[in-house]
């Protein structure tokens, strides 16, 4: 009969580096709502050129740009509402 073998502690998972995207960052930070719009334009419009197969990879690239731009549409909104806060405050 073999030796138990002894079991070996799992090794631990070094954290995740926190994602930074600079550019992405300081952009959303001074962006309007139409330069949001304006960006992804040009990418629309070449997915909806796409034809046979990659069409099909198109259709789910232009649902996540939708979302995406939803999303910044949100944040953008949220950004205003604080400023707009932020400067009610500062005049008491």
């Amino acid at each position: 009969m073999p030796p138990p073998s002894k079991q070996q502690p799992a090794p631990v998972a070094e954290p995740l580096p926190t994602p930074s995207f600079p550019a992405i960052e300081s952009f959303i930070e001074s962006a309007s709502a139409e330069e949001v719009q304006s960006l992804f334009t040009p990418v629309k419009s070449e997915l909806a050129n796409l034809k046979g197969p990659k069409a099909e990879h198109a259709k789910k690239v232009q649902a996540a740009i939708s979302r995406t731009e939803e999303l910044l549409g949100v944040l953008l909104e949220t950004r205003e509402r604080l400023v707009a806060e932020a400067k009610g405050k500062g005049r008491r």
